[in-house]
């Protein structure tokens, strides 16, 4: 089958690798693309927001699936144009419509699914200019840190954390006051959840599921989780403290009333499914919702799998996703994200890389790189490219993806060279 596949991203250039293992694929396209998606397929240029020029290329393609890798043309109902076009209206998509699109879209609406189907999570409280006093109140009744989240999507900066109370108040009048834009029209603060994260991921078409590898990912700049939040560093998978007992909860406690939830509220979702959770004290709750999958968690929940991935993609899409099964590797899946000097301030593009021919053992997945007119591969984006590694154990999957990381080559690179260790404990 001929595949559209939307994004740019490590998350796409994994989707992509896994893709192109199927004996289902006749043609994979990928849109925008970047330097590693074209050794899976053809990049198109395509701008996935231009509704219209999508819809004429499923046709001209003739596009028997779409796969939407980031939220952005989720939110902007990327899915809904390609369903109400007649043209293209048969042609299933991997991605929720706008409306499901809101758990990502909108933190003040997925507050509210989680708390209407009783799902755990912290309490909260959403504030606009017109409650402010509210929310200073409210703020007083919790203790530190205080959480602020900016309720719309604010490219993964419009969550604070705070340890001061009057700071907290501060910032919820900057927020409101359009620090993020019109992202923080309204600010949902939250209670503080102690313990430690972890990501989920599960595969729906709105009536049957499967649950992918769940993933820990790293997003501090830098090592022993400090300085500033990025897209993420790094990533391990399996995770060690999510066992068989923990996994259990999560399904009965989170998966099934998500996707039950999704139903009675009569929202159609097709798609990936991303739980943000906290363990706290070996009881799952829920941070966030995201409506795709994550990054770079991507980069080890495909290589763990080893099921025909568009088989299951096109069954989401179709909504017979009943009786399918996924095979996961018993294996350890840890990857590295290279970053570009500065990140994530500012930081240069267009820096030659080398040193991919020296890699052996394990997988690079571009994230924010492209082929200039020259031939080269140059960075175009901070996080440039993830090393993933398979191995029996976190410790020689990680030895794998160091030993190549010192390969790769370009200028100001950097890289968190603690990936994992704090798993260490688990693993006694």
């Amino acid at each position: 089958m001929n595949i559209l596949l939307i994004g740019s991203g490590g998350r796409e250039n994994a989707l992509a690798w896994k893709m192109a293992q199927s004996e289902r694929l006749t043609k994979l396209y990928i849109a925008p693309g970047n330097a590693g998606t074209c050794l899976c397929g053809e990049n198109v240029a395509l701008n996935p927001n231009d509704h219209p020029a999508v819809i004429n290329f499923i046709v001209e393609k003739n596009i028997d699936l779409v796969v939407v890798g980031p939220e952005d043309p989720l939110c902007k109902g990327l899915h809904d144009a390609i369903s109400n076009d007649s043209r293209t209206a048969s042609v299933p998509v991997v991605g929720p419509k706008a409306e499901g699109a809101q758990l990502e879209g909108s933190k003040e609406f997925a507050k509210a699914f989680m708390v209407r189907h009783n799902i755990p999570t912290a309490g909260y409280k959403s504030i606009t200019l017109t409650n402010i006093a509210e929310g200073e109140a409210f703020l007083e009744t919790l203790k530190a840190p205080y959480v602020l989240k900016a309720d719309g999507l604010a490219a993964g900066k419009g969550v604070l954390i705070l340890d001061n109370l009057e700071e907290a108040k501060s910032e919820l009048k900057e927020m409101l006051s359009g620090k993020f834009g019109a992202a923080s029209n309204t600010v949902v603060i939250e209670e503080y959840m102690s313990g430690i994260e972890l990501s989920v991921f599960v595969l729906t078409d709105g009536e049957s599921y499967c649950i992918l590898p769940e993933a820990k990912d790293y997003k501090r700049i830098g090592e022993h989780d400090t300085g500033l939040n990025t897209g993420g560093m790094g990533a391990v998978s399996p995770v060690p403290f999510a066992n068989e007992d923990f996994m259990k909860k999560v399904e009965e406690r989170i998966v099934k009333p998500t996707v039950d939830g999704l139903k009675k509220d009569g929202i159609e979702y097709k798609g990936f499914i991303f739980l943000g959770l906290m363990n706290c004290d070996g009881d799952p709750r829920v941070i966030e919702y995201n409506v795709r999958m994550g990054d770079p968690e991507t980069e080890v929940v495909m290589p763990r799998i080893e099921s025909d991935l568009v088989e299951l993609l096109y069954a989401a899409g179709r909504g017979e996703l009943a009786g399918k099964k996924i095979e996961i590797s018993k294996q350890t899946c840890c990857t590295v994200m290279m970053v570009a000097g500065g990140y994530p301030g500012d930081y240069r593009k267009g820096d030659i890389m080398t040193g991919f021919d020296k890699v052996e053992g394990s997988i690079l997945f571009h994230a924010g790189t492209k082929v200039d007119g020259n031939g080269n591969v140059v960075t175009n984006g901070g996080r440039v490219i993830a090393v993933s590694s398979l191995g029996k154990d976190k410790n020689e999957a990680l030895a794998k993806s160091y030993a190549n990381v010192d390969y790769i080559q370009f200028a100001d690179c950097y890289f968190r060279r603690d990936i994992g260790k704090d798993l260490d404990k688990y693993l006694k």
